[in-house]
């Protein structure tokens, strides 16, 4: 037995784990609590299902769940990405969370990458069970599904971007009213159950900018019509994630 068998060796773990031991974390956290399962998991399942089997929107002659299914897995990213995001990230501002895990050897933006990796993780497991139920009411989906990931990816960044500018400028009841209202807002008005020529022409205009309507749009050209990807709509997801990420990175307060 040498000498220097029991001697200490203090110090950080490497950063890349310290940031996928976080990712476990928060992904757990996520999922123990009902009220985002609520948003991320029960709310999309319920409007697919019952918005498929009830002709309640006119979507032409084109099958109900062929239009809804993309629509509603943009919903679920925004559920997650945003509303989820924001809520859960200013509760934790405001208990002082992230105050204390600023201070740890965790640096702060692997603490924002594990969160977007969190999103990530959770939005692959709604994706599969929202494609799943999608699936058994008669989906038959085309295009690269490359296409239809990277406008998710897109889509993520930029709902992701948003909520935690939300989260990190406003109080965390502020930014628990505001995540939900824009939540509802976006779900009429995004083009989500309602396709977006239903409304007048100077509306559609607004709204097609939205970064719901690019979204959900966008994946409908890839997975109902079969198309290349949307240039257009990528770059208003694009733009979304720039103006989000960026205004995070300057605005964010940590207490």
């Amino acid at each position: 037995m040498s000498a220097g068998t029991f001697t200490p060796n203090p110090g950080a773990a490497p950063v890349s784990r310290m940031i996928l031991a976080q990712t476990a974390l928060e992904t757990r956290m996520l999922l123990r609590n009902g009220e985002q399962l609520l948003l991320t998991v029960i709310i999309p399942a319920l409007l697919l299902t019952l918005f498929a089997a009830v002709d309640i929107v006119d979507t032409g002659a084109q099958k109900s769940v062929d239009f809804l299914a993309p629509g509603i897995l943009a919903l679920a990213v925004m559920s997650t990405a945003f509303t989820g995001q924001a809520i859960a990230t200013g509760f934790d501002r405001r208990y002082g969370v992230l105050k204390r895990l600023g201070a740890s050897p965790l640096p702060r933006w692997a603490l924002m990458a594990a969160k977007t990796l969190s999103v990530l993780v959770t939005e692959v497991l709604q994706i599969a069970l929202l494609t799943a139920i999608a699936f058994a009411l008669g989906w038959s989906p085309h295009g690269n599904p490359l296409s239809a990931a990277a406008l998710v990816l897109l889509g993520t960044a930029a709902f992701s971007g948003l909520g935690l500018l939300m989260a990190g400028t406003l109080k965390a009841e502020m930014t628990l009213a505001a995540a939900n209202l824009v939540f509802l807002l976006l779900l009429v008005g995004g083009g989500v159950v309602v396709p977006l020529d239903k409304f007048p022409d100077a509306v559609q205009a607004v709204l097609g900018l939205l970064p719901i309507s690019a979204l959900s749009d966008g994946l409908r050209e890839v997975l109902q019509h079969g198309g290349a990807l949307p240039w257009g709509d990528a770059a208003v997801l694009t733009g979304w994630a720039v103006l989000g990420l960026g205004g995070a990175a300057r605005w964010f307060r940590w207490e």
